[in-house]
């Protein structure tokens, strides 16, 4: 049996008493006046919060006292066979990752990186439903029969106006102006290795259940998984699993900040910015005025609040007054109901810019991400694993590869074995958004990340782009499929666990929560990258 170190904080006791408590993270993340009631709130014992608190606290001590030992070691568990499974589709993974990496497609436009998913699901023997949700990239595929079933997510957007190689220094390439700056190749190719492995060891355990691949569109800006909630895609979904390419290696139970965008449209009147200005009413004047009033606004905000914008049209001529003008924005708060107020007040500018600049505004949200409800018995399990399998380790080309693009970073260097290193276990708020947040209030969730990239590496910069277009970056997706085929066998074979996960799951929402998608009923952008 492995022993683990210390702070690993998995002594049963700790655990159990853990689950007594009031959770770390409060309940404040959704303003639950914002309601619109969901099927999982009507179902069964699964979505039953009722004597949630004793109900964890024993099924969670029952099955650390029958499971603990055996999540760390033991030859004869189930999950820890599948630890290996992902190994003969390791190909299969990294040359799908180098391909969504060369192809690089933006939201809702990913056509070719959604159909190789799809085709490498179908071949192994997965069931494919595409154009879920009216969206002609958004697939499912699913293999087995019955409950639980186990939803793997796998994203493979890109990011526009960020074109880099794959080498240790800035070099754009030349007609390629996007990059997967977030590692989303990485993402939909672990998400598949591991959706693969699970469906081997249904077939030789015979046991019931089933594993569902979820192609999830557009998470940069376009909330391709809220418009898959709202269409019901994850009505029947036991437990939701995730990961995210990153520079470090973590399972620690961690929510977001909500999110919500929208473009802002302004339409003046054109005239001759020097023989006729006084004819003209400029629309980037409307634009540069609510600039000016949102950052005024960045005082009078509660400090967890992001704010930013661009300009995405603006005139063209100097010497023409515009007489149209465009900006996108995003609001962000791990709050939806604070935020919901902030996004009044950004309103509220932009109406005041027109009126006072004498143009007309009509404004598009774009897209609105929920926080993600953390979920620490799944948090709890899918970190058992990491721990047990540990960090990815460099080979030399991956080093060399390592110090040289390590000097572009602010430490400025590459410190060996850095990358094996996995973080405490620890509740944790992110700054980031995520649409994957709109699953976690719909369906008990899990996540993790793994080092794809050089500790130090920020995401939506080139080194991460250019990282995770090698070899280096395969070691950490690989770690990921892993872990959440393990992950997910655990939940297949383990009833008790799942519903752990549920009752914690049904706390931590409330009993009179419903979910409201913060993008309202808008039909899913599928030109917004266009």
């Amino acid at each position: 049996m492995q022993t683990l170190p210390d702070h690993t904080l998995l002594d049963q006791a700790l655990l159990a008493d853990t689950f007594l408590d009031e959770y770390s993270l409060d309940h404040t993340f959704l303003d639950q006046k914002m309601t619109l009631k969901m099927p999982h709130l009507t179902r069964s014992l699964r979505r039953n919060p009722s004597a949630v608190k004793p109900l964890l606290a024993g099924l969670l001590g029952a099955w650390l006292a029958t499971h603990t030992i055996n999540v760390f070691g033991d030859p004869d568990r189930a999950s820890q066979t599948a630890l290996t499974r992902v190994s003969p589709y390791a190909q299969t993974v990294t040359n799908v990752a180098d391909q969504l990496w060369e192809w690089a497609e933006l939201g809702y436009l990913e056509t070719q990186s959604s159909a190789l998913l799809q085709d490498t699901l179908a071949e192994a023997g997965f069931e494919v439903s595409a154009g879920i949700g009216g969206i002609s990239t958004a697939f499912t595929a699913s293999f087995g029969s019955g409950a639980p079933v186990i939803g793997i997510m796998g994203e493979f957007d890109a990011l526009p106006g960020i074109s880099q190689a794959a080498v240790p220094y800035a070099e754009a390439v030349e007609g390629k102006p996007s990059g997967h700056a977030c590692g989303h190749n990485l993402f939909g190719a672990g998400s598949l290795g591991a959706a693969l492995a699970v469906k081997d060891w249904l077939e030789a355990s015979g046991q019931p259940g089933t594993v569902r691949f979820y192609g999830t569109p557009a998470e940069e800006g376009g909330s391709g998984k809220v418009y898959l909630v709202r269409a019901g895609a994850f009505d029947d979904v036991d437990v939701a699993l995730h990961w995210h390419p990153g520079d470090d290696n973590t399972a620690s139970p961690s929510s977001t900040l909500a999110n919500k965008s929208a473009k802002f449209r302004f339409s003046g009147v054109s005239s001759h910015a020097a023989a006729g200005p006084e004819r003209g009413r400029s629309a980037l004047d409307a634009i540069e005025a609510m600039n000016f009033m949102v950052n005024l606004l960045r005082e009078h905000v509660p400090e967890e609040t992001r704010i930013h914008y661009v300009i995405t049209e603006g005139g063209i001529a100097p010497n023409v007054v515009p007489n149209f003008a465009e900006s996108f924005y995003y609001v962000r708060h791990p709050n939806a109901g604070v935020l919901a107020t902030l996004w009044d007040r950004v309103i509220a500018t932009a109406e005041a810019a027109a009126l006072g600049t004498g143009t007309t505004l009509k404004y598009e949200v774009i897209h609105g991400n929920h926080s993600v409800l953390p979920n620490e018995v799944l948090a709890r399990v899918a970190y058992g694993h990491l721990v047990a399998l540990g960090g990815p380790r460099y080979d030399g080309a991956d080093q060399a590869f390592a110090v040289e693009i390590a000097k572009t970073l602010p430490s400025g260097r590459y410190q060996p074995g850095s990358e094996s290193v996995v973080e405490p276990f620890a509740i944790t708020q992110s700054k980031g958004s995520t649409d994957v947040g709109d699953v976690s209030w719909n369906v008990p969730t899990v996540g993790l990340g793994t080092a794809t990239f050089v500790p130090g590496t920020g995401l939506h910069t080139w080194q991460a782009v250019a990282t995770g277009g090698t070899p280096l970056a395969h070691k950490g997706t690989l770690l990921a499929a892993e872990v959440l085929a393990a992950t997910a066998i655990d939940l297949l074979s383990q009833p008790d666990l799942v519903t752990a996960a549920t009752v914690e799951f049904n706390d931590r929402r409330g009993p009179d929560f419903a979910y409201v998608p913060l993008l309202g009923d808008r039909d899913p952008p599928l030109d917004y990258r266009r």
